[in-house]
């Protein structure tokens, strides 16, 4: 059974358009790395829990904040990295300079023994659609036309 993964695509109307919320992925793997290294704020689930509450959950985690718009909009599943994710639209804004990530331990360097913390996200920041096709991670890209979709602006 594959691994399941829910989250949050935060978007908002700017003055050059639609623009969507994603977040660096941290550590040290994706350190030096910029287009194709970035996510919607998203996380794991297990078979018991309910996907819409772990979107919740991971946005807040991931960004700081919960998320700021009461109403979602499905945007369906799809399978990337070997996960099948389950992704909803909100409209809303926040500050993305002031978003913080929870942290995650790893061994680094490989085979070293010690134990640091990275953040899961280590900045977040607002792109225009065209821009963040180049930035999102390459099978999270086609949620960017779900919600050109949804919003009837594709």
């Amino acid at each position: 059974m594959p691994r399941t993964s829910a989250g949050i695509l935060l978007h908002r109307l700017g003055p050059a358009g639609r623009e969507v919320l994603i977040g660096h992925m941290g550590g040290p793997f994706w350190a030096r790395k910029d287009d194709g290294a970035w996510s919607i704020p998203k996380g794991e689930h297990g078979p018991d829990e309910e996907p819409l509450a772990v979107a919740h959950r991971e946005f807040e985690e991931e960004t700081g904040f919960p998320v700021p718009a009461p109403d979602l909009v499905p945007l369906g599943q799809l399978r990337a990295s070997g996960k099948v994710l389950t992704v909803w639209a909100a409209e809303g804004d926040l500050d993305a300079d002031a978003c913080v990530s929870n942290t995650f331990d790893l061994e680094w360097p490989p085979r070293s023994g010690r134990i640091q913390q990275f953040p899961e996200i280590d900045r977040a920041a607002w792109f225009g659609v065209d821009e963040a096709r180049t930035k999102l991670v390459r099978g999270q890209v086609p949620l960017l036309d779900r919600l050109l979709d949804v919003l009837g602006e594709a």
